[in-house]
């Protein structure tokens, strides 16, 4: 399977499986096809970056997830290998201030 064509199945793929837990998810660029827009679209606030790749270089990918998120989003890296779970990686200030939001006031 060629690496688009692995890209497109993996950003239907997460849609799937976000859509899963009780989010109205679909694929971004399937709609508009411009560039900058989230991979994965349907979570308010987050700009999604989905690879599907055995070998990530995270860094250029959260760089990618940066540069295309709006004000106002959080960057995150959705990806995973062949035959591993789907992992998350977002900047520590974003999941600190998500983590404090959703704790009880004594972890603030």
């Amino acid at each position: 399977m060629n690496s688009k064509r692995k890209g497109a199945e993996g950003e239907r793929e997460l849609a799937r499986k976000l859509r899963d837990y009780g989010f109205k998810t679909r694929r971004g660029q399937q709609y508009c096809g411009a560039n900058g827009d989230a991979d994965v679209v349907g979570l308010p606030g987050i700009h999604i970056e989905c690879k599907r790749v055995e070998r990530l270089n995270l860094y250029d990918a959260m760089a990618q997830a940066r540069n295309d998120a709006c004000p106002g989003e959080v960057p995150t890296v959705f990806h995973r290998r062949d035959r591993c779970e789907w992992l998350v990686t977002m900047p520590l200030d974003d999941w600190i201030k998500m983590y404090r939001e959703a704790m009880p006031s004594e972890h603030s």
